[in-house]
């Protein structure tokens, strides 16, 4: 499977250059894993790889900021600027309407219907990037980017709380980690979740004992 034409990458990382100034859960390196997560799952899923290689590229082209009422709309101001940009630098593949509705319905927050195939792989390519070890270590960087409490010193674990993510980082893990895994909709995607699913719960089991 090709890139569709080896520089097409380098063109959509001089796009990317404002994310140096992105959070830390949303980073550069945060878009080349999705891609890799991508490339994966088009030729486990059979795929057109030239709809999802852009929609990954430049699935976060528009960054906002979870604290701002314009948070629902991230995917679709990113969805809008990919086509745009796709267009004024001549991408010769067409197929904009998918690659703008697979980086619009990819967004946990904004929750659009994926209608095709090439929706699905996206979504899914991000989401196994909150999970497992990097999942995790995302979480912890933005927790302390954020400024939040590691955990809730009387109930870590939420065992008598409902989680508070916007205060606490551990509670992120149950508030919105846990659950990513029933929401995967590629059957590659499943079972990678599935596996990095049960890191979190490893992690989970360990802290426990650890704070005794």
């Amino acid at each position: 499977m090709s890139d569709s034409d080896p520089f097409w990458p380098d063109l959509f990382l001089k796009l990317l250059d404002a994310h140096a100034e992105a959070d830390a859960a949303h980073d550069l390196e945060h878009i080349r894993r999705v891609v890799a997560n991508a490339r994966r799952l088009t030729e486990a899923e059979g795929a057109d790889w030239q709809v999802v290689m852009p929609a990954a590229w430049l699935h976060d082209c528009v960054v906002v900021p979870k604290s701002s009422p314009l948070r629902k709309q991230a995917s679709g101001l990113a969805a809008k600027k990919a086509v745009e940009w796709l267009t004024a630098h001549e991408w010769p593949h067409g197929k904009l309407d998918e690659i703008a509705h697979a980086i619009e319905a990819h967004s946990f927050s904004a929750g659009i219907d994926t209608r095709t195939k090439e929706a699905r792989v996206l979504q899914d390519a991000d989401r196994l990037d909150a999970l497992g070890a990097v999942g995790l270590a995302r979480t912890l960087m933005l927790g302390a980017e954020m400024k939040r409490e590691f955990y809730h010193p009387a109930d870590p674990f939420c065992a008598n709380r409902s989680p508070d993510d916007s205060v606490y980082t551990l509670d992120h893990i149950y508030q919105k980690l846990l659950t990513l895994e029933s929401t995967m909709k590629t059957e590659a995607g499943k079972q990678e979740a599935a596996r990095r699913t049960r890191f979190l719960h490893d992690f989970l089991h360990q802290m426990a004992e650890e704070l005794g």
